[in-house]
């Protein structure tokens, strides 16, 4: 989607932005697709949870590494900066709720601060937030980066947890993505 000409592409992370958004597209001019997941996802935000659809939102602050996530990614994201934390690398974890159009001034400021990323997403790299992000920070602010994402295979189906650990995005997984990136910092 993200491919097509003046689309909005939108994966809110739980029930709460699903429904923000939802009523956010009816004012948009010209196509949106807002991606749902199949299974409910861990409910992180609440109503009065601040929703601006155009901006990326800082969930959690870090200073070593930026974990950019989306949809049920960003409860992935966020369960590994609690295991990252331990080890005492201190991730920053950034819901990028708006794929098209990218936030570019919250994308490139986080980038800049911490000096590497994890991209996290329930899609496939190409063509998803992780090829969004990749695109631009090559352009504005380049960096070590890491994809955690479907890597060129079809859907599969099963139990939501078993999906997650088959292609490889589960909090470990986004562990050991930012684990690999900071080498490279």
């Amino acid at each position: 989607m993200r491919a097509i000409p003046n689309m909005t592409v939108i994966t809110p992370c739980d029930w709460w932005e699903t429904y923000k958004a939802t009523l956010a597209v009816y004012d948009i001019q010209g196509p949106s697709y807002v991606r749902f997941g199949r299974n409910p996802a861990p409910v992180i935000t609440s109503e009065d949870t601040p929703f601006d659809l155009y901006k990326a939102a800082i969930f959690r602050d870090g200073t070593d590494v930026t974990l950019f996530a989306n949809g049920l990614m960003v409860h992935e994201a966020l369960t590994a900066a609690d295991i990252l934390e331990k080890e005492g690398i201190s991730a920053r974890v950034v819901n990028v709720r708006i794929v098209k159009p990218l936030d570019l001034d919250t994308i490139c400021t986080c980038a800049a601060e911490t000096g590497a990323a994890v991209v996290c997403e329930e899609h496939q790299i190409m063509g998803g937030l992780g090829g969004a992000i990749c695109e631009a920070l090559a352009q504005h602010h380049p960096i070590p980066v890491e994809l955690v994402g479907i890597r060129d295979r079809f859907g599969e189906s099963g139990k939501p947890d078993d999906l997650l650990k088959a292609y490889n995005l589960s909090a470990e997984d986004v562990v050991a993505a930012a684990r690999k990136v900071m080498k490279r910092k």
